[in-house]
């Protein structure tokens, strides 16, 4: 039988080359290199992602990437980079990654409280604790992902933070990931969370373009938090180049009679693609994932989740809300998975998009994989136009109809906004959803008049 070798396309032929080039001084010791060649391993059989794989099927990474650019060697800490620092108004424990390097003169060391321990990810991993490699390695849901595979064999930095025992955090955490922007560049990074058992707190994440120059950004983020902890995530994504590609992938493993909350915010990007893998390790826990995606012009956000019910009494709740116009692309996938003896399972999953015009589309293909009988799941998608009764009420009353079509849209996304319990975050992502419907308002009255 004939042996078929398929061809690699342009991109991923120098992606052999740059980890072949850049893995010696690639950070890690013998278990994070056998790591990384692991899953190089898996990529270099497999190649890019494309739309043959039924869970990428909607997001081609084998066609976005014609080229792959450069590695980012190092932080450009240039004057747009501090500018956009300045910019961000949210207060905190502020850890600073520019180009996935961490930058610690730009962070607020100074303010790591009690029970809470920084490192950048490139110390980490030469560090010699024998969980390291099951802690980066995260879900096993995950782990046939060539995305996920690729930061892995790449990852060059990022912060791994520890949670102690009992820490209530009084103020949240603030991973910044800036691209600098001078030139493309392709980037890879990822952070740890570790939460001790009964801490609580909130990370934010936010990945924003402080230059001009289109990105390759592939990042990601794990989370192992304790039995009755709560940990709320906040992710947001925006101020990216049109050209921009990026890949976020979230890994979140939680203890039992815990919550763990995770929202994100995409607007104002390029091709974004969202990657949750989640998986129970207790009973008795809650686990809600949600989102806005807010997508305009040629603008693509795909989220595609996995949560593995693998023990009893576990509750998951999916809310996810799309916004697109102009000929934007939005994508939602949900797998909840109810193993064997995962009785008592409660799941509600939901994706919801309205479209602004008919070149924008919306692709949704949730799923449940159900092995036990005694469990209430269920799952609905929708695809719809702006209710024309809303906009004839708020009309009816002297509203153009641009302001009352943003009125309407702000309370479609707030249903998933109202879930974020930090106040301050909250409102940040408030403003930035304001802000774009602003925008797309002034466009439509200009396209009016």
């Amino acid at each position: 039988m004939a042996i078929v070798t398929p061809l690699k396309t342009a991109a991923e032929q120098q992606l052999v080359q740059q980890y072949a080039d850049s893995k010696a001084e690639l950070p890690g010791g013998p278990a994070v290199r056998k790591l990384r060649e692991d899953a190089f391993a898996g990529f270099e059989a497999k190649g890019l992602p494309h739309r043959r794989l039924e869970s990428w099927r909607y997001t081609d990474l084998r066609t976005l990437l014609r080229e792959a650019r450069p590695l980012a060697g190092g932080a450009a800490v240039t004057a747009a980079v501090k500018a956009r620092l300045a910019a961000l108004k949210l207060d905190g424990l502020r850890l600073v990654l520019v180009d996935g390097i961490f930058a610690p003169e730009l962070s607020t060391l100074d303010a790591i409280p009690e029970g809470v321990s920084v490192q950048s990810l490139a110390e980490a991993l030469v560090s010699p604790r024998e969980d390291l490699t099951r802690i980066l390695a995260g879900p096993t849901v995950g782990h046939d992902d060539m995305g996920l595979a690729l930061n892995t064999a790449l990852m060059r930095d990022g912060v791994f933070i520890e949670i102690a025992e009992g820490v209530a955090l009084d103020e949240r955490i603030v991973i910044v990931a800036l691209a600098s922007g001078e030139a493309e560049r392709a980037v890879f990074h990822r952070s740890v969370v570790l939460a001790g058992k009964g801490t609580k707190g909130t990370i934010v994440e936010v990945s924003e373009a402080a230059g001009n120059a289109a990105q390759q950004i592939n990042g990601a983020i794990v989370f192992e938090t304790g039995d009755e902890s709560e940990i709320q995530h906040v992710r947001i994504v925006t101020r990216q180049q049109a050209a921009t590609v990026e890949v976020q992938s979230l890994l979140a493993t939680v203890g039992a009679h815990a919550k763990f909350d995770s929202f994100a915010l995409i607007c104002n990007a390029g091709t974004v693609r969202q990657q949750h893998f989640v998986r129970y390790a207790g009973e008795h826990t809650e686990i809600g994932l949600r989102g806005v995606n807010l997508i305009n012009k040629a603008q693509h956000s795909d989220v595609t989740l996995i949560v593995d019910h693998e023990v009893p009494h576990g509750t998951s709740r999916e809310l996810f809300k799309t916004i697109a116009g102009g000929e934007a692309t939005g994508v939602f996938q949900g797998k909840v998975i109810v193993r064997k003896y995962a009785q008592k399972t409660d799941g509600g999953m939901r994706s919801n998009a309205l479209l602004l015009n008919d070149g924008a589309s919306m692709y949704n293909k949730p799923e449940l994989e159900i092995f036990a009988d005694d469990v209430v799941c269920g799952h609905g998608a929708t695809v719809a136009q702006i209710d024309g009764d809303q906009l004839f009420y708020l009309m009816a009353r002297g509203l153009p109809r641009p302001q009352a079509e943003a009125l309407v849209l702000q309370a479609f996304a707030g249903e998933a906004v109202e879930f974020i319990t930090d106040e301050d975050v909250r409102d940040l992502v408030i403003g930035e959803v304001e802000s774009w419907l602003k925008a797309r308002e002034a466009a439509s009255e200009v396209s009016t008049v």
